[in-house]
């Protein structure tokens, strides 16, 4: 099963990489620790992103739950949206 989406793949990817930024710890994710994180500079840490981002969405078709740091990322396929975790807050991105 897959992620099923009406909308551009580019506009939901980026989406996912505003909301996903956000998730404390994520650096967890790339293997860091919060200096390594920091020290990175903005487009190098943006690439990261990017590129966790489309591994979520495609990650999101096999498993519909998946530990970010210290949130989640679900796929809800009745309602066609991914829904982002961190914290007190939750994000949504449209699939369609």
């Amino acid at each position: 099963m897959g992620v099923e989406y009406g909308r551009e793949y580019t506009d939901i990817l980026l989406d996912l990489m505003k909301h996903t930024e956000s998730i404390k710890e994520i650096y967890d994710c790339f293997d860091m620790s919060k200096q390594e994180w920091g020290a990175l500079a903005g487009q190098e840490r943006l690439e990261c992103i990017r590129t966790f981002a489309d591994d979520v969405f495609y990650g999101l078709g096999a498993e519909p739950v998946i530990e970010v740091g210290r949130g989640t990322v679900q796929y809800d396929s009745s309602r066609h949206l991914i829904q982002i975790h961190s914290g007190q807050v939750t994000s949504i991105v449209h699939l369609v």
